[in-house]
């Protein structure tokens, strides 16, 4: 049977890729990906195979910016507490002080200008939101001006000026960590953390004890490391956090546009043709 496989579709990172599954397969050809982040796959020894990897960020950038702004836009007026409180038999009145805070007009920084962190410049432009952007390359003038976005060639400066900040970086050992004590240290203690990244991003015990001291306002996160998280964890315990269980992606359209992003991916590759997606092992 091994010998008949040419191509794998991982939905949810399985099955698992490695040296004995990729040693009994040896005319697979293409692995692609059902997402954008690679970083379960060990792309160098994938490559020393031979084998081609492809991943699928046209089908996942929409939902995800969706997340990301309804992440951010919970967390800004409190929704999941508000809704414990609508619900709660021990409610007898709505006190006049559970205050949100503002979203019009508000900074946000963006940690990753990628398609997803484009997408949620868009919506966040209908906030009439000042957006500043930080990433490794800067977008080109005109992709700027679309989303009027402001280009901080150093995070610590977006850190400093944002009201909230959303992560949307892929994770690499160069972002392994990119938020930790320090840079929590920078943002404003109004300022809410969004992480729609990957949970290893952020250093979970400084944000744990940022979020416990007041350092910052609020932290809305679809990623953890791990996931989920023990049940013990302090950050489970805090009532200025929201946690979801990595929906991004999650939604009906983008699992069906995913598999077909797939496909396609996996028939160019087995026709020797460029893939549209392809990630290379750099």
């Amino acid at each position: 049977l091994g010998e008949k496989v040419q191509a794998i579709y991982l939905w949810w990172h399985k099955p698992v890729i490695d040296r004995e599954l990729l040693q009994s397969l040896p005319n697979l050809k293409v692995i692609a990906n059902s997402g954008v982040g690679m970083d379960h796959l060990d792309l160098k020894l994938v490559a020393s195979f031979g084998v081609r990897m492809a991943n699928a960020p046209r089908a996942v950038s929409s939902s995800t910016a969706d997340a990301g702004m309804a992440l951010l836009l919970a967390s800004a007026r409190r929704l999941v507490e508000g809704h414990h409180i609508a619900v709660s038999p021990g409610t007898k009145l709505f006190r006049p002080d559970f205050l949100g805070v503002g979203i019009t007009g508000a900074t946000l920084g963006i940690v990753g200008m990628g398609s997803v962190g484009y997408k949620i410049a868009l919506r966040a432009r209908a906030f009439h939101m000042n957006i500043l952007y930080h990433n490794r390359t800067r977008r080109k003038e005109r992709e700027e001006e679309a989303v009027g976005a402001t280009y901080c060639e150093k995070i610590d400066g977006l850190l400093q000026q944002a009201d909230f900040v959303v992560v949307v970086v892929s994770l690499t050992p160069q972002t392994r960590g990119l938020i930790g004590r320090r840079e929590l240290g920078l943002m404003k203690p109004t300022a809410t953390l969004v992480n729609i990244s990957r949970g290893a991003v952020v250093d979970q015990e400084a944000l744990v004890a940022a979020l416990q001291s007041g350092a910052i306002r609020a932290a809305a996160l679809d990623v953890t490391s791990p996931e989920p998280l023990p049940r013990d964890h302090a950050l489970l315990k805090l009532k200025n956090v929201i946690i979801t269980p990595h929906l991004g992606i999650k939604t009906d359209t983008a699992t069906y546009m995913i598999t077909e992003e797939a496909v396609e991916n996996i028939l160019a590759a087995l026709r020797g043709l460029p893939m549209p997606s392809e990630v290379l092992p750099s």
